[in-house]
């Protein structure tokens, strides 16, 4: 439809939003469209009760689609194709369920990690180049809790080797920059730098046809070492940024700096890695529970 296109293209300028984000605006929007036959007189209510009892989508799922609707009500309100948004009248209200971020166990990680274990040398030219790429891949989402998608993003350039550190692009296009404390993971990192360095492509992780990685396809590369390393959980590459988190929290790093380095735009998005911290609680309370001494 002209209007969501149009809409989505302004949003693309005007707002600081992920092509993510637009890419699922754009869905939302194209799904209500599909369901409701008049824009002008949209049936908010009735919708919202067809993504609930029907669809049972997640509140936090049809909280997005309502802010998405609400957007483009606005941009048909400013571009006086409506004369006021419908949302004027309405306010939708949700339980806000907090969910704890799931995380790996750090013997589970250290599997992960012995899967790389082997004499590269062995391989054959193909498969050593895709060894060189998984364990560079793993080390650093381990390593960093970076998000996948910033993974993806990164490039050649995006790595500053005097100071071994990397450029990340985050969300909302905010960069931030991730000092590699591991020697084995700048190993690793340097090592896919010399397999990249004659390539066409700059990004530093790419497919087997050298065109970059995508999400999905950092989440197949997961899949197959948690395969190979025998581990029964059904984790996500997402659970390595928790996991990284939580134990930088545990280990007695402050929230603040974890906040920066995750990417988080508040500090209260970080904040709910701290219940999940239990060690800091056990030590408090050992030490300072008065009931203890009686």
């Amino acid at each position: 439809m002209k209007l969501i296109s149009q809409f989505i293209a302004e949003l693309q300028t005007t707002k600081n939003l992920s092509k993510k984000t637009l890419l699922a605006y754009e869905s939302d929007l194209r799904q209500f469209c599909a369901y409701q036959n008049n824009l002008m007189k949209p049936e908010l209510c009735a919708y919202v009760s067809h993504l609930q009892d029907t669809l049972q989508l997640k509140d936090t799922t049809i909280r997005r689609k309502i802010i998405a609707l609400k957007l483009f009500y606005e941009y048909l309100t400013k571009q006086n194709i409506i004369c006021c948004s419908p949302f004027q009248k309405l306010k939708f209200r949700f339980k806000n369920e907090r969910r704890l971020p799931k995380t790996m166990p750090v013997s589970d990680v250290a599997k992960l990690l012995r899967c790389f274990d082997i004499d590269s040398h062995t391989l054959s030219p193909f498969a050593k180049s895709l060894y060189i790429r998984d364990a560079a891949l793993l080390d650093l989402l381990i390593s960093t809790g970076i998000r996948i998608g910033e993974a993806t993003a990164l490039t050649l350039n995006d790595i500053i080797t005097a100071e071994r550190t990397l450029l990340i692009h985050g969300k909302g296009r905010k960069q931030r920059l991730i000092y590699i404390s591991s020697p084995i993971t700048w190993a690793r990192l340097i090592a896919l730098m010399k397999e990249r360095r004659n390539h066409a492509d700059p990004h530093l992780f790419v497919n087997r046809y050298g065109a970059p990685l995508s999400n999905h396809g950092i989440e197949d590369i997961y899949k197959k070492y948690i395969r190979k390393a025998h581990l029964k959980n059904k984790s996500t590459p997402h659970y390595l940024r928790h996991t990284f988190a939580t134990n930088l929290l545990a280990n007695g790093a402050d929230l603040r700096t974890v906040q920066e380095l995750l990417g988080h735009a508040s500090v209260a998005t970080t904040q709910i890695y701290t219940e999940v911290t239990t060690n800091r609680k056990k030590q408090v309370l050992r030490k300072y529970n008065y009931r203890n001494k009686l």
